[in-house]
C-alpha cells in the first residue's frame, strides 16, 4: 500500500465511543455501514433495554451492513432488506459527502424505517444514503432497531426480566450514541433531525412525547405516522397471552422466552399479528405502548395538550395511503363496510364518551366517492386525522409544516395506486428506480419523478439545516400550519400551497383523539 493510499484508508477511521470503525469513499460521498451501537439483544438481552456492545480496539470493517433485525417474511410485501437477519441486529449506517471533514458540524438526519412495527431494516437499497448525503448539506444516518414481539411485546408484567418499548429504546440509545459520536463523521450533536415513515414516523411521534427523547434532537419529520396505534397496558397483555399460548408457554414458565429458538419466535408473532388486525380491525398486534416511561400517555393527546418537544415538525402523509394495504389484500387497514362497521363498533364500546361521525357526516366528507369511501375512511382514520390532530397540537409550541402527497407516475394511476402509502420514499431518498423489476415509470414520469425528488430533498434538508422547508427558488414558499389559515402543501409535478385542505374532514370527525385506551 502506498503512502498516499495508507492515508486515505486512515482518514476513513473514526475513532467511536466503543471502538475504531473504517469507512469508504467513492469520490462523492464517505460511508460507515454496519456500526454496532449495542450488544446484540439475544439470550438473556432479548427481552431488556439496549446495552452497550464490548469495546474493540482495531479499526472494525464498517464497509458492509449489518444483519437485520430477525422477522417474519411476507409474500405480499416483497422488500429486499439489504441483509441476512440476525440476532447482532443493533447497528447503523452512516453517509457524509467525501469533502466533510471530522468536527465540521453539519447538520444531521437519523432515519427510523417503517414497516408495520414488524419488518424492515436500515439496510433496504431504498435508505441508502448516497443521493442524500452527495449534496453534502447533512450527515445521514440510517438505524436499526427491534421489531415485532422483539420489540414491541409487553411482557412486562411477568416479572423484572422483562422491559417494555424495546424498539424504541433501541431508537433513544442510537440517538444517544449519535449524540456521543457523530462529531467524529462531521455532524453536529446538536443539530440532528430525526425522519421516518410509517411505523418509522409513528417512532417519531411517540418520540415527540417522551421525556426520555429530550434533547436528543432539535427537529423532526413524520411521513404518514399512525400516531393515533399506541395502545394501552391491559391491551398490550392480552396479545403477550396470545402469544405465550401459541409457544405453549404458560405465564409462570415466563423465563423460557429467552431460550425460545428464533424461527419459532417469529413463527407465533406471525400468527398473532394476523389474528389481530382480523378479530380488532384498525389495530396492530406490535406497537409502542402506554408504559408510564417512556411512553407517559397517548401522544396525540400529549400533542393537543401542549407537552411535546418544542422542535419544529414536518408531518403530513400520502392522497391514497389505503391503495397499498387494497393492493396487498392486507387486513391491517379497515377498508370493507363491514370491517369499518366493526371498527367503529369497537371504538365506541372502549371510548363511549366519543363522538364518533355519523353516516351523514361521513358522506359528507367523502361525497363523489362512491364505492370508494372506504378507501377515504381508511386512510384518514388511520393516517391523515392522526396527522392533522398532531398537528394541530403540536403547533402550540412549535412551528409545524403540514404537507399531503400527491405524484403518482402512470403507472401507478393504471394499478389503481396513485400516491399510495410509502410511495414518497423514492422522492425523499432520491432512489427512484429499484433495480430493472421495477414498474413505477414503465409508462414514464421519470422526468417529473426527478424534479419532485430533487424539490423533496432541498426542503428535507434545508429544514435540517435551519428548521425551515425552504424549497428551491421559484417554488411556493411553505407557510407554518396555523390556526388562521392551516396552509398545507400539496407535493405533486408542481408544489402549491392550499389553506385548510382538511376542512371537510375535520368537520367529520372534529377535534377528539381516536385511540384505544
Amino acid at each position: 500500500m502506498t503512502a498516499e493510499a495508507r492515508r486515505t484508508d486512515d482518514a476513513l477511521v473514526v475513532d467511536t465511543a466503543y471502538g475504531p470503525v473504517r469507512g469508504s469513499d467513492d469520490g462523492a460521498v464517505k460511508v460507515w455501514k454496519g456500526i454496532r451501537f449495542a450488544a446484540a439483544p439475544a439470550g438473556e438481552l432479548r427481552w431488556r433495554p439496549p446495552e452497550p456492545p464490548k469495546r474493540w480496539s482495531e479499526p472494525a470493517d464498517a464497509t458492509r451492513v449489518g444483519p437485520v433485525c430477525p422477522q417474519p417474511t411476507d409474500p405480499r410485501i416483497p422488500i429486499d432488506l439489504g441483509a441476512p437477519q440476525g440476532d447482532d441486529c443493533l447497528s447503523l449506517n452512516v453517509w457524509a459527502s467525501s469533502d466533510t471533514e471530522p468536527g465540521a458540524g453539519k447538520p444531521v438526519m437519523v432515519w427510523v424505517h417503517g414497516g408495520a412495527y414488524v419488518l424492515g431494516s436500515s439496510a433496504q437499497p431504498l435508505y441508502h444514503g448516497r443521493a442524500l448525503a452527495a449534496a453534502g448539506d447533512a450527515v445521514i444516518v440510517t438505524v436499526n432497531y427491534r421489531l415485532g414481539a422483539l420489540g414491541f411485546l409487553d411482557l412486562s408484567s411477568l416479572g423484572d426480566g422483562f422491559e417494555t418499548n424495546l424498539g424504541l429504546r433501541d431508537v433513544l440509545f442510537a440517538l444517544q450514541w449519535v449524540r456521543d459520536n457523530i462529531a467524529g463523521f462531521g455532524g453536529d450533536p446538536n443539530r440532528v433531525t430525526v425522519f421516518g415513515e410509517s411505523a418509522g414516523a409513528g417512532i417519531i411521534t411517540t418520540l415527540l412525547a417522551s421525556p426520555a427523547a429530550g434533547g436528543l434532537f432539535g427537529a423532526a419529520i413524520a411521513q404518514s405516522s399512525p400516531a393515533t396505534s399506541v395502545y394501552d397496558r391491559e391491551r398490550s397483555q392480552r396479545v403477550a397471552a396470545l402469544l405465550l399460548d401459541e409457544l405453549g408457554i404458560r405465564p409462570d414458565e415466563a423465563d423460557q422466552l429467552t431460550a425460545v429458538p428464533t424461527p419459532a419466535l417469529l413463527t407465533a408473532s406471525k400468527k398473532v399479528f394476523d389474528h389481530i388486525p382480523a378479530s380488532s380491525p384498525g389495530t396492530l398486534a406490535f406497537a409502542p405502548i402506554i408504559d408510564g416511561d417512556v411512553v407517559p400517555a397517548h401522544p396525540v393527546q400529549l400533542a393537543r395538550d401542549g407537552r411535546t418537544h418544542p422542535v419544529p415538525l414536518i408531518i403530513g402523509t400520502n392522497k391514497h395511503e389505503a391503495a397499498l394495504f387494497r393492493w396487498m389484500k392486507s387486513p391491517l387497514m379497515p377498508i370493507t363496510p363491514t370491517a369499518i362497521r366493526a371498527m367503529f363498533a369497537e371504538i365506541a364500546a372502549e371510548q363511549p364518551d366519543l363522538q364518533l361521525p355519523d353516516e351523514e357526516q361521513i358522506r359528507a366528507a367523502y361525497r363523489g366517492r362512491g364505492k370508494t369511501i372506504g378507501m377515504g375512511v381508511a386512510r384518514d382514520i388511520g393516517f391523515r386525522m392522526p396527522s392533522v390532530w398532531f398537528a394541530e397540537g403540536h403547533r402550540e409550541v412549535a412551528p409545524v409544516y403540514l404537507y399531503r402527497f400527491d405524484f403518482a407516475t402512470p403507472m401507478l394511476r393504471l394499478l389503481r395506486l396513485g400516491a399510495a402509502h410509502a410511495t414518497e420514499l423514492p422522492y425523499v431518498w432520491g432512489n427512484l428506480v429499484a433495480g430493472p423489476k421495477d414498474p413505477t415509470f414503465k409508462l414514464g414520469g421519470l422526468k417529473a419523478g426527478k424534479t419532485v425528488s430533487a424539490r423533496m430533498r432541498r426542503r428535507w434538508l434545508n429544514f435540517a439545516v435551519d428548521g425551515t422547508p425552504a424549497g428551491p427558488a421559484g417554488d411556493p414558499v411553505w407557510r407554518p400550519y396555523q390556526a388562521s389559515d392551516r396552509a398545507t402543501l400539496l407535493i405533486d409535478a408542481q408544489d402549491r400551497v392550499v389553506d385548510d385542505l382538511d376542512r371537510d374532514l375535520r368537520t367529520a370527525w372534529g377535534d377528539q383523539v381516536l385511540s384505544f385506551r
